[in-house]
């Protein structure tokens, strides 16, 4: 699991990334996959307090009524899926694909 920290979490990190579900994968290779995961996932959403943000509206999202999402929220969720998707891309570069494999990402 990559645990992605920048000075703004004074060695905390904000989130964590795991690649889930490919078996056989070298650690390294895992660690490198989830590290550009993070990576793109921070630049895509200005910052990685942004993702925990973000995280933490998505997290919200799941038990609130469709009556009361707001216009806000729909905004950091369509943002949150082309960033995911951006960062899935760069997560498995080189890899190749493996059927099920996924991103799990955490916020601390």
């Amino acid at each position: 699991m990559f645990m992605f920290t920048t000075e703004f979490t004074q060695d905390q990190p904000c989130f964590t990334v795991a690649l889930c579900d490919y078996p056989g994968l070298p650690d390294t290779e895992r660690q490198r996959a989830e590290a550009r995961y993070a990576r793109t996932l921070a630049r895509q959403l200005g910052g990685e307090p942004e993702v925990a943000n973000a995280l933490r509206t998505i997290e919200q999202l799941e038990d609130a009524p469709p009556e009361e999402i707001t216009e806000e929220a729909k905004s950091i969720y369509q943002r949150w899926m082309k960033a995911a998707r951006a960062a899935a891309e760069a997560g498995m570069q080189g890899l190749g694909g493996e059927e099920g494999c996924y991103f799990e990402v955490r916020r601390h």
